[in-house]
């Protein structure tokens, strides 16, 4: 298991204690979880207050989001199948999957994840930087906002709004833009990197 008070995660954010005598908690402060960031945020996607809680299970749920992420990484490749649409589809996953891991890793539940973020990659960015994620790029928070939510890239959500704005994102930008969330995730959570070869590196 990978060391829940790694110096890098513990520099970057404060993390709450573990709920087991077995592990000891991390000698960093524990978070206070209404903070005003939170709190504006909560009532900004009128979603319910949760009481974060750092758990054996969050924390391999959120290895396994993660690795998944890089599973997910679309290709830029000229060569790759599908066209635009489909690539940001599963740029909206890996992104999503990527922040999730986060969430999960600070203590938010994942059925609370999945009622009050969803799809919602700007509300994952926003709910992560809040809570210690410490990612202010400001190519990522647009780009999060193009896959926002990122089921209208797919054919069902592409029926209903044929045009949806792409941003003038370029693949190569994206993928470098998601390697950097995901390198970050990695930074901040201390989770060993998976050996799974992801799309992009795959091609």
């Amino acid at each position: 298991m990978d060391n829940f008070a790694s110096a890098t995660s513990q520099h970057v954010f404060p993390r709450a204690s573990i709920n087991s005598t077995r592990i000891p908690a991390p000698a960093a402060p524990v978070i206070e979880p209404h903070t005003s960031t939170l709190t504006a945020l909560w009532k900004m996607y009128a979603a319910e207050p949760v009481q974060l809680r750092r758990s054996r299970e969050g924390r391999a749920l959120s290895r396994a989001r993660i690795h998944r992420a890089e599973g997910f990484m679309p290709s830029c490749d000229r060569d790759a199948p599908g066209d635009f649409s489909s690539f940001l589809y599963f740029a909206g996953i890996t992104a999503q999957l990527a922040l999730s891991s986060h969430l999960l890793d600070v203590g938010f539940p994942d059925d609370w994840c999945a009622r009050h973020v969803g799809l919602h990659v700007s509300r994952s960015l926003a709910y992560a930087n809040a809570t210690g994620f410490g990612y202010e790029c400001g190519n990522t928070a647009r780009l999060a906002q193009v896959l926002c939510p990122y089921w209208k890239w797919n054919p069902s959500g592409l029926a209903e709004n044929p045009e949806p704005d792409d941003g003038g994102f370029q693949a190569e930008e994206v993928v470098t833009l998601l390697r950097g969330v995901i390198d970050h995730v990695y930074l901040v959570t201390g989770h060993r990197r998976s050996n799974r070869r992801s799309r992009v590196d795959a091609s």
